[in-house]
């Protein structure tokens, strides 16, 4: 009809090259590019409290995303993913220290070095799965925090070391407000790498090697090699994220990396969506987000009747711990394929509202 605009209701692909644009169309393009262009507002408008809590989601995000490649993307598993942000961490600074090597150098090379770590601890991935590849990668968790308290030449011990900020042409990166464009500046790279990464024959093996391996080596998929470069991939990202963690921090210890931190990546993935790019960054901002939440209405309930409860005094602080772990549960529970599914049915409904059946 003329005088009628006609828009369609769907979402239509009519050939290979736009099933794999990196948006789903210019709207989505748009909005990744405004909040860019907000983030990098961000230090105009909060304090350093805040700015931290950003900062630390930034480098989380990047090392879950190599988490999320190896485990939701290549259906591998992995509970040791912290030593690997440690090494990334340690080498940073052992190369910073020991080599005059600029920091904004010794950063990308720390996830190289990471990376080299990572597929030699991947080679098991060639022969074993599931549960068996899940305790050896338990077995590199305990190897290399070890390894990170008797190697004090690299590590400094137990003592720890020093890091530097990162500096360039002259200006130092010292504060949280001035290195958060550090860290999204590096956000926005490794999460496009990645993306385009799925795009490539690369990507597409790696699904495969997930959906189903022996399919994917009938049509000619190397289960070896990438199996492989998986954990090499996923340990660069923990690698590169565990560097921006140690010159933020300006001090790296031994005692950081535990299997502890290594389950709490593994939620930042499940929680945002185990395959999704997008939901690694969401996961991450959640787990390290609701602590913070919880922490604050714990102290607005300190000395009320629920924080002296059963007579115990201080009692609010095991219910946070509590809220913390059930708030997971039951997101889990309710929420099985992550925030990314959730976001993407949200729009949905408006896209093809108000036929949202």
């Amino acid at each position: 009809m003329a005088g009628v605009s006609m828009r369609p209701c769907g979402d239509f692909r009519t050939s290979y090259s736009g099933d794999t644009t990196i948006f789903d169309d210019a709207f989505s393009r748009n909005a990744v590019i405004v909040l860019v262009a907000l983030a990098a507002l961000a230090p105009l408008v909060f304090d350093g409290y805040w700015m931290n809590l950003l900062v630390t989601i930034g480098y989380l995000s990047i090392a879950a995303l190599g988490l999320n490649i190896l485990v939701g993307f290549t259906g591998q598993i992995s509970i040791g993913h912290a030593v690997f942000f440690g090494f990334g961490a340690f080498s940073s600074v052992w190369l910073s220290n020991n080599f005059a090597i600029p920091v904004f150098f010794s950063i990308p090379l720390a996830g190289v070095m990471t990376a080299a770590v990572g597929l030699i601890f991947g080679v098991p991935a060639a022969r074993i799965k599931g549960l068996y590849l899940a305790i050896a990668t338990l077995a590199a968790q305990f190897i290399l925090q070890d390894f990170f308290a008797r190697a004090g030449w690299f590590t400094g011990g137990v003592a720890g070391s020093l890091a530097q900020p990162l500096t360039i042409f002259g200006f130092e990166f010292y504060d949280a407000e001035t290195y958060f464009y550090i860290v999204l500046a590096y956000v926005v790279v490794m999460f496009l790498l990645a993306t385009n990464l799925m795009r490539t024959r690369d990507g597409r093996a790696l699904i495969a090697v997930r959906d189903h391996y022996l399919s994917a080596e009938i049509m000619g998929v190397n289960l070896t090699k990438y199996r492989i470069m998986s954990f090499g991939i996923a340990s660069f990202y923990a690698g590169i994220g565990g560097a921006l963690y140690a010159h933020h921090l300006k001090f790296v210890s031994v005692e950081a990396f535990t299997i502890l931190f290594s389950i709490q990546f593994l939620g930042m993935i499940i929680i945002g969506g185990l395959g999704s790019i997008m939901g690694t960054l969401m996961g991450t901002a959640f787990m390290t987000l609701l602590p913070e939440l919880m922490d604050w209405i714990a102290r607005g309930l300190e000395g009320s009747f629920i924080d002296t409860a059963l007579g115990l005094r201080g009692a609010i602080n095991f219910m946070k711990e509590i809220a913390i772990g059930l708030a997971i549960i039951l997101f889990l529970i309710f929420e099985p394929d992550g925030l990314a599914h959730r976001w993407r049915q949200i729009k949905a409904y408006w896209k093809l509202y108000p036929f949202s059946y």
